[in-house]
């Protein structure tokens, strides 16, 4: 059994079909079953079922695929050690973008940094900040913008910007026209919030707990339906400013000010404390926070830099 044995039995796995994955790895597909005859033969168990629509692996063959992936994988992680130690960052960088961000944020950012830094492959991976903390601590990911620094103090951080959260209604709505409306008045209305654990809904529910409000909201972790439900005017949403930026630019929403009290909170760009490649993450990380701050400086992003935290400054702010 080599690497290129478990990496073509992976690709059929995962493709269920030999000629889907013999032109995914451009090999004849001749040769790609005789590698697999091959590897049955020498594990001496049947690792695919053969059928009409394809392939689909046994419960031995499940097994082997779990543990292929996990040392492909790891041979992967093990070169951009290697690369890492070069001057000039490289490898692979696995960074994780808030829902609530990801949209206005990642075309920016991929822009910057096949500019800046071309060695480095970046993936992007979008979910809420609860699931991309988990990730980072699990060394899955190895940057990201998170919000609320207490929920990842065991890792390094740079506090980039405040952030107020805004009622979003749809045309026409009474509030529309409004200069504002109060954190009571909110849930006054029907309101979609993202299901606790969220970090937006703790944050809503702290606010209103101090204020002796108590809010009441259906839960939705879906942002593109929780847009929908406003535009339809099923439901009113708090969220950043950003998160809608595009749905306002087309006039199919309106963002109302809260007020008393305003409901905010932090981000801040992290890097992983289990990252295997801490050249090029602390390279991403630079980027993104100088991506960041340009974005805010020119109005795109509504929201409030740290002193330090201005285009430039931010750049070299990442804390290890």
């Amino acid at each position: 059994m080599d690497l290129r044995q478990l990496k073509y039995f992976v690709q059929i796995t995962e493709s269920g079909n030999f000629s889907r994955a013999a032109e995914m790895l451009r090999i004849a597909q001749p040769s790609l079953s005789q590698q697999v005859k091959n590897l049955e033969e020498e594990l001496g168990v049947d690792l695919l079922l053969r059928h009409a629509r394809g392939v689909t692996p046994t419960d031995m063959g499940q097994q082997l695929y779990d543990h292929a992936r996990r040392i492909l994988e790891e041979v992967e992680r093990v070169k951009d050690v290697v690369r890492s130690q070069s001057v000039t960052p490289s490898g692979r960088v696995a960074i994780g973008l808030p829902t609530s961000a990801c949209r206005g944020l990642s075309i920016p950012l991929i822009t910057a940094m096949a500019e800046r830094q071309p060695n480095i492959t970046l993936r992007v991976v979008e979910a809420m900040t609860g699931y991309l903390d988990e990730f980072l601590q699990m060394g899955r990911l190895d940057v990201a913008l998170l919000y609320d620094r207490r929920a990842f103090e065991t890792v390094a951080w740079t506090e980039m910007m405040v952030e107020e959260l805004m009622l979003f209604v749809p045309p026409g709505h009474p509030l529309a026209a409004s200069g504002g409306v109060t954190l009571r008045g909110v849930f006054e209305h029907p309101i979609v919030l993202p299901g606790a654990p969220n970090v937006l809904r703790t944050v809503i529910e702290q606010f209103a707990a101090r204020h002796d409000i108590k809010p009441v909201a259906m839960d939705c972790d879906s942002l593109p339906a929780i847009a929908q439900l406003v535009q339809q005017g099923r439901a009113l949403a708090v969220m950043p400013h950003f998160a809608f930026i595009d749905e306002m630019r087309r006039g199919e929403m309106i963002a109302v000010p809260i007020l008393d009290p305003t409901p905010s909170w932090r981000l801040s760009v992290v890097v992983s404390p289990r990252t295997m490649n801490p050249r090029g993450s602390d390279a991403v990380a630079k980027v993104l926070a100088d991506v960041i701050a340009g974005m805010v400086e020119a109005g795109t992003w509504r929201a409030r830099l740290r002193p330090d935290k201005s285009r430039g400054e931010a750049g070299r702010a990442v804390a290890r």
